[in-house]
């Protein structure tokens, strides 16, 4: 009988406090269940979004095999607008910065290489949208612009090549002597077996024991 009222008890108390407390925690569970349920979306959300990007950055190279730039800067700019938070966005930018450089467009190949620079997670595309931007600019004969973003910090693999596009910019200002200490100062930091070697060799010999 004890144990039976005991038991009463405890199961009163129980009521009592699920009365007081219950629905509280019925909303608490379900606010975690949707926390959950969202996170699970979420992640279902970025990797369908990064399967899009993939599949659509396939066409985008194939494109470029073809060389049909038309279609190179369209699925660049749909892949920007709808798949901007994917990395294959900073790279399908920089295949259409490409494709607008080699028809002449420099304007729209600034304003997307622009777009990976302020926009991509990776420094490794920041980097290559700097160089790619500094020709650009130097194509528009604007050399000091150039030479501004040369001298942004840049991961140590790209030195190399920063080195020589700084002394085509140099080059273009009448500093021969500069231009000859960047390209030297690029041939020293390019890989031996880099085929870039043999181009910056050419442009050392052609600038010559310039001071």
């Amino acid at each position: 009988m004890a144990y039976d009222l005991e038991e009463q008890e405890q199961l009163a108390a129980i009521k009592a406090w699920w009365a007081q407390y219950g629905k509280l925690i019925m909303v608490a569970v379900v606010a975690g269940l949707l926390v959950m349920g969202g996170i699970r979306g979420w992640y279902y959300y970025k990797n369908s979004q990064a399967a899009a990007a993939a599949a659509l950055f396939g066409q985008l190279q194939s494109a470029e095999r073809a060389s049909d730039h038309k279609k190179v800067r369209d699925i660049a700019t749909q892949m920007v607008d709808q798949y901007g938070s994917t990395p294959y966005a900073a790279l399908a930018a920089l295949s259409g910065a490409k494709s607008d450089f080699d028809t002449g467009d420099l304007p729209a190949a600034r304003a997307r290489l622009q777009w990976v620079m302020d926009n991509a997670k990776e420094d490794e595309a920041r980097d290559v949208a700097r160089l790619r931007l500094a020709r650009v600019l130097l194509d528009e004969k604007k050399p000091d612009e150039a030479l501004k973003l040369l001298e942004t910090k840049h991961g140590e693999s790209f030195s190399g090549l920063y080195a020589d596009v700084k002394g085509d910019v140099l080059m273009a200002q009448g500093k021969r002597g500069e231009a000859r200490a960047a390209y030297q100062a690029a041939l020293d930091r390019s890989d031996a077996a880099s085929p870039l070697r043999q181009i910056i060799q050419l442009k050392l010999d052609a600038v010559g024991d310039a001071k």
